[in-house]
This record gives structure tokens, C-alpha cells and sequence, in this order.
């Protein structure tokens, strides 16, 4: 009976998932149109494959995730409240990703958290300006390093990096901040699994990163109703991702770091984009199967 039901689901297994993950990913990668990093691990078995995973790369408003962490560990450690009230003024508006600029007036008001939930739900440029008011730029930077992660740094506020920067070399060379893909896929296995962030912030951070609307990038072919906390990144020619996703066979980390980008448009089926979609779905397929099923 054991051997019939182990038959039966061998035989249920599609050929085309029966591959190593580096078969899957490796010539998504190679055939990008310019410069790419991955990174991909499975928290619950171990698994991972690395691509260029210690180059430093722009990040876009993928960065946000650091400035997020930030802002509760800050609440965390009493330096912050979360309800802290915050004013917009006409000043702080900044063009881009958002709906603040366009659609609030002067003078509106709303909490801290309000604001981290603009910033990564709608990536809101703005809202990560006023966010960075309170915790401040070089906090971010000084925790990331302290917890591992010293290429993983903002270097402005949005849009203002001509007046803000704390780095004006690494603001010419990486715009809004910088990451490696082994780094950045350690600071989402760190917020999963260690206990830095106390388990209420913990799930307050997680919950803000699955509200992400991005429909684009990691989400856009996945099967209906898998959960993927995440945030990404666009400028003109960089495209990022990185985040958890649940898959039958463990919680992954996983990364994707674009720039260099041959396709520059603004448009559903830039190349970026479509990168990070067919590397989420390739690790969703591959880790749907037990990889006692999967492996040689």
C-alpha cells in the first residue's frame, strides 16, 4: 500500500517541476537584459540558491523594509510612539510612488503607523519622507549594521537626496539606498525567525509588507491566495523584490535585485518586472513538492 501511494505521487509530480532549483532560476537570470542578483532560501529546510548575491545593488524603494524595521524597533525601545501624530505640509510633498502628493491636502494628519502603511502599501514616497523624520536616516543604517547588514543602507530621503544625503558617494552611485541579495534575504530570515523585534512588532511589520499592492513583480503569477509579505522597488532602469512567501513546504526568503535594465519602460511587461515574476513562481513550484520527491 506504502509503495502504491509513493508511485502515485511520483507520478502526479509535472516533469517540468523535477528540476534543482538552480535549473529553474540560473537561466532566468542569464537571460535578463541587464544586471542581476538573486537570492532564494527556504527557512524551514535550509535550501538556497545565490546569484551574484554579494554584489551591492540599488534598491530602489525596496529600502523601505529597513526603514520599516527601523520605525518599530524605535517604537519597540520606547524612543517612539506609533501613535504619534505627523502633519503634512506642502513641503514634504514629493513626486512619485504615492498618493499623498496628489490626494492630501495641507495641513492633513494622521499616526506614524498610517504613515508606515502608506509607505508600503503604496510605496509612498512622502510618507517614507515623514517616517524618516522621526527615526532619522543614519538610525536605519546603524541597525542594519548592528544586526549584519552593513551594505543595506538608505542614503536620502526621497527625491531629496541633493539636501539629505548622508552619503553623497553612495547616493551618486545607488539613488535612494543600496542591499546585496544574500543580505537583504538574511534581514527578511531575521525579521521571520529571530526575536530583535518583539512577536506584536514583529506581526505589525510583517502584516504592512502583505498589504503591498504591487501586482507587478513577485505576485503577478502566483496561484490565487498565496501569501507573500514584500516590498519592491522601480526607477528607470532598476527593478527589485524581495520578501517571504508561504509555500507547502516552508516559508522562503527570496530577493531579486535588477539594474542596468536594457527595457527602461514604464509599463506592465518591463523585463524587470517580469523577472521577479517568473522567479517567484518558479520557487513556488519548485518548493510545492516535497524535495524528497524533487531530488535525485
Amino acid at each position: 500500500m506504502l509503495t502504491a501511494l509513493l508511485v502515485s505521487a511520483l507520478l502526479a509530480i509535472d516533469p517540468a517541476t523535477d528540476t534543482t532549483l538552480e535549473a529553474r532560476l540560473a537561466p532566468l537570470a542569464k537571460g535578463h537584459q541587464g544586471k542581476t542578483a538573486l537570492a532564494v532560501k527556504n527557512l524551514q529546510t535550509g535550501e538556497n540558491y545565490y546569484h551574484n548575491a554579494d554584489e551591492v545593488m540599488p534598491t530602489a524603494s525596496l529600502i523601505k523594509i529597513a526603514v520599516l524595521i527601523e520605525l518599530y524597533a524605535q517604537a519597540q525601545e520606547g524612543k517612539l510612539h506609533l501613535s504619534d501624530r505627523v502633519t503634512l505640509r506642502s513641503a514634504d510633498k514629493v513626486p512619485g510612488s504615492g498618493i499623498l502628493t496628489e490626494h492630501f491636502s495641507d495641513g492633513a494628519e494622521f499616526s506614524l503607523r498610517d504613515a508606515a502603511r502608506l509607505m508600503i502599501a503604496f510605496s509612498d514616497n512622502t510618507a517614507t519622507n515623514l517616517v524618516l523624520e522621526r527615526t532619522g536616516i543614519q538610525a536605519v543604517n546603524k541597525r542594519m549594521a548592528a544586526w549584519g547588514f552593513p551594505q543595506t543602507r538608505i542614503n536620502a530621503k526621497v527625491f531629496r537626496g541633493s539636501t539629505t544625503s548622508v552619503d553623497p558617494e553612495r547616493t551618486r552611485r545607488y539613488g535612494l539606498g543600496s542591499t546585496t541579495a544574500r543580505e537583504m534575504v538574511g534581514l527578511l530570515e531575521q525579521l521571520q525567525t529571530s526575536a530583535r523585534l518583539r512577536p506584536v512588532y514583529k506581526l505589525a511589520v510583517l502584516n504592512h509588507l502583505s498589504k503591498n499592492d504591487d501586482k507587478y513583480k513577485f505576485k503577478r503569477l502566483l496561484p490565487a491566495g498565496v501569501t507573500v509579505m514584500h516590498k519592491d522597488g522601480s526607477t528607470d532602469d532598476t527593478r527589485t523584490d524581495a520578501g517571504l512567501m508561504h509555500t507547502p513546504t516552508g516559508i522562503v526568503a527570496m530577493c531579486v535585485l535588477t539594474t542596468n535594465n536594457k527595457d527602461r519602460r514604464w509599463v506592465a511587461e518591463n523585463a524587470g518586472n517580469l523577472l521577479c515574476a517568473r522567479v517567484a513562481k518558479e520557487v513556488y513550484e519548485y518548493f510545492s513538492v516535497p524535495s524528497s520527491l524533487t531530488q535525485p
